[in-house]
């Protein structure tokens, strides 16, 4: 993928080649041969030549449409791992100074790709330092992807940003219209809801939530033409990928049932021996309860047992028999 990213999208221009005297001689004798068999045949000919150039351009493709594509690949590849995460955003950063147009249009679509619903502070300077870019379509897929990167959080510097960005944009009607997208997309459910695909501690992927991100991000790599003109209604395919981020438990007759829950950043346990702490500097509240990204919940009490391994979303829990008060 990023063989393909760094290639040229200029076609190569190949030398001209000079026709020998007997090609020239052979050339003149057919020229002579066509206007002794007359005008009417030689019409025809030319509307056929005519058609098959333009069917021939109509089935090009933009030669630069291939390394946007691949520019999203490398995110789809990278995303949901840390460690791939990191050194994919790093060549982002060397593909948006030195890389091409088509190549540039797509980095930040790239960098929302690897964090949705999850603000990173290096990823979100990056993206407002590109938003104020001389290409229109480097702004405008800037500005949608601060949005989708702080989609449901409610994070107030994001949301500084995207207020200095309305004023800075109050006469460009396009930038302004993706800045206030933006701002949806940021207190989108009051900061209850998320679009990250990845769930059940970050161990399974959702196809539905993965595809609806993609069709959108897709969709504006060519967003003058989508997004900004007729097609503005492909910013509904995110809704797949929209879930609720909060943890709510309820009995075995499904009615809801508060309990204490202890919240703190994810540990990764495995290989450990014994019983390890799965979770560090938690704090102890009732639910339902917000989990960000990177957070686990458990629960502080043994009187209910959850029937799910994972601690998110919508859990039954039911009654200990073991317990004892």
């Amino acid at each position: 993928m990023l063989h393909i990213c760094s290639e040229s999208a200029l076609p190569e221009e190949k030398p001209e080649e000079k026709p020998s005297s007997s090609a020239a001689s052979s050339s003149a004798e057919k020229k002579a041969d066509k206007k002794s068999e007359g005008g009417g045949g030689g019409k025809d000919d030319k509307k056929k030549e005519n058609k098959e150039e333009g069917s021939s351009k109509d089935a090009k493709i933009d030669p630069g449409l291939y390394h946007s594509v691949a520019t999203l690949g490398l995110a789809v590849i990278a995303n949901g791992e840390d460690i791939g995460s990191e050194m994919a955003s790093r060549t982002f950063g060397h593909l948006l100074r030195y890389g091409e147009t088509s190549v540039r249009k797509a980095v930040p679509l790239a960098l929302a790709m690897l964090s949705p619903s999850n603000p990173q502070l290096p990823i979100l300077d990056t993206l407002s330092k590109f938003s104020h870019d001389t290409d229109a379509e480097v702004s405008a897929n800037s500005i949608l992807a601060m949005g989708i990167l702080g989609c449901g959080t409610n994070n107030a510097r994001l949301a500084l940003m995207l207020r200095q960005l309305a004023q800075y944009y109050v006469k460009d009607a396009n930038n302004l219209f993706m800045t206030r997208i933006s701002q949806g997309l940021t207190h989108m459910g009051k900061g209850t809801l998320t679009i990250n695909a990845f769930h059940c501690d970050r161990f399974l992927c959702s196809n539905t939530a993965l595809a609806g991100l993609i069709t959108l991000l897709v969709s504006c790599l060519n967003v003058k033409e989508t997004i900004l003109s007729h097609a503005h209604y492909l910013l509904y395919s995110i809704v797949p990928a929209i879930q609720p981020r909060m943890l709510t438990t309820f009995d075995e007759d499904l009615n809801p049932l508060p309990v204490s829950v202890r919240v703190g950043q994810a540990v990764d346990v495995v290989g450990q021996a014994g019983k390890p702490k799965t979770i560090t500097g938690f704090q102890t509240h009732t639910t339902p309860v917000l989990l960000n990204i990177g957070e686990r919940a458990e629960l502080a009490t043994d009187e209910y047992r959850a029937l799910s391994p994972f601690l998110e979303g919508f859990v039954i829990l039911e009654k200990n028999p073991n317990y004892q008060a």
